[in-house]
């Protein structure tokens, strides 16, 4: 018996990869921007406490969480073919 191939029809393994790879690429750039954005808008930048405080993790969950809805909004609009906002 023939194992089935794991890839959509008409795609190579190398497409594949690649194509895996350039996701991969986006998800770290992706997660990098969220990161340095929320970072730099939440933190103060004179580290006064080894850990954050209360308004630093709420004011990061609150970022995360719109940089999160806004990159889904815009993912549905480019899907759909329209241009953002």
């Amino acid at each position: 018996m023939a194992t089935p191939n794991p890839f959509p029809a008409g795609i190579s393994k190398e497409q594949a990869f690649s194509m895996a790879q350039t996701e991969m690429e986006y998800r770290v750039e992706l997660f990098n921007k969220l990161a340095q954005t929320c970072f730099s808008k939440c933190v103060d930048k004179r580290y006064k406490e080894a850990e954050l405080n209360m308004g630093d993790n709420s004011c990061i969950d609150r970022c995360v969480s719109k940089y999160w809805q806004v990159n889904g909004m815009v993912g549905q609009l480019l899907s759909a073919g329209k241009p953002p906002m």
